[in-house]
């Protein structure tokens, strides 16, 4: 060998041994991991099983992980090998099946990335809440006890005369009554169904019946009343976000179905009742 050839070989020799190991053979989804009779199981593969497992597994060191699914793949590939392995009608099915479902979900994780335009936004929120009745709040307080007898008689007193507030500092078992049973602002849905119905029938300043609820007998006093506002644009954003992209999710739905041509069997063409046979799978 020349003394030039045995430099250029010292060179590239030493070029190579200085490169990073990674940089030398980086693995990527295409890499052949496994080897099963000449069909080859990839990083892919496995990236996939990865990606499928339940929660808890999914917190495994990822050399258990790497044990565990190059054996489930392997076990899975020589199995398929095997003479008992046969690709029956209901597995062709199934693998179409499975093919239009993913094919699906990339479409549709296709249209979730696109962003929803501060327009959207504004013309959805616009759409909800612009003239839309929020409904009313109310600000209340109340006296809880166990009986109806003694809500009967708190009744009677505060007719009489008797202070609402002090009242339920002295007779309330609920956390209220140290604080004159005083409820503050909620709206609807947000007191169980007896006493939220109770309140929504008051006046303002009227005291209740006793009303029965799963906490004991209440005598309600409503303090105050108002109509709800709508929340503001930012409060909602996610929400209308999500919404958005509902509806264009089904928009697009609903055109592809119109401009593809469809045919289906009608129902009163066939016993739908067949449904129920499986049987039929195993053609």
């Amino acid at each position: 060998m020349s003394k030039l050839a045995m430099n250029l070989s010292a060179a590239v020799i030493a070029l190579v041994v200085a490169l990073p190991v990674q940089a030398q053979d980086t693995p990527d989804a295409g890499t052949v991991v496994a080897t099963v009779n000449g069909t080859e199981i990839t990083l892919g593969h496995m990236l996939m099983v990865r990606a499928g497992l339940p929660e808890q597994y999914q917190q495994l060191p990822t050399d258990v992980l790497w044990d565990g699914i190059m054996n489930q793949l392997v076990q899975q590939e020589v199995l398929s090998q095997s003479d008992d392995a046969k690709e029956t009608f209901r597995v062709r099915v199934a693998i179409e099946n499975e093919r239009r479902a993913l094919l699906a979900s990339e479409a549709l994780a296709a249209l979730a990335q696109q962003p929803v335009s501060d327009e959207a936004l504004q013309a959805a929120y616009e759409a909800k809440y612009a003239s839309a009745d929020m409904g009313k709040e109310f600000n209340a307080s109340h006296i809880l006890v166990e009986t109806e007898e003694e809500a009967a008689a708190l009744v009677a007193e505060l007719e009489g005369g008797a202070d609402f507030a002090e009242l339920a500092k002295e007779k309330s078992t609920g956390p209220s009554g140290p604080n004159g049973g005083e409820l503050g602002w909620f709206g609807p849905g947000m007191m169980v169904a007896p006493f939220q119905a109770a309140v929504e029938k008051m006046e303002i300043g009227a005291v209740s019946a006793p009303v029965e609820t799963q906490f004991g007998w209440h005598v309600i006093k409503l303090n105050e009343s108002r109509e709800m506002d709508a929340p503001t644009l930012d409060s909602v954003r996610d929400e209308l976000t999500g919404e958005v992209q509902q509806q264009v999710v089904a928009d697009l739905i609903t055109s592809l179905t119109e401009e593809a041509t469809v045919t289906q069997l009608a129902k009163d063409e066939i016993d739908t009742n067949v449904l129920q046979n499986l049987d039929l799978l195993e053609n």
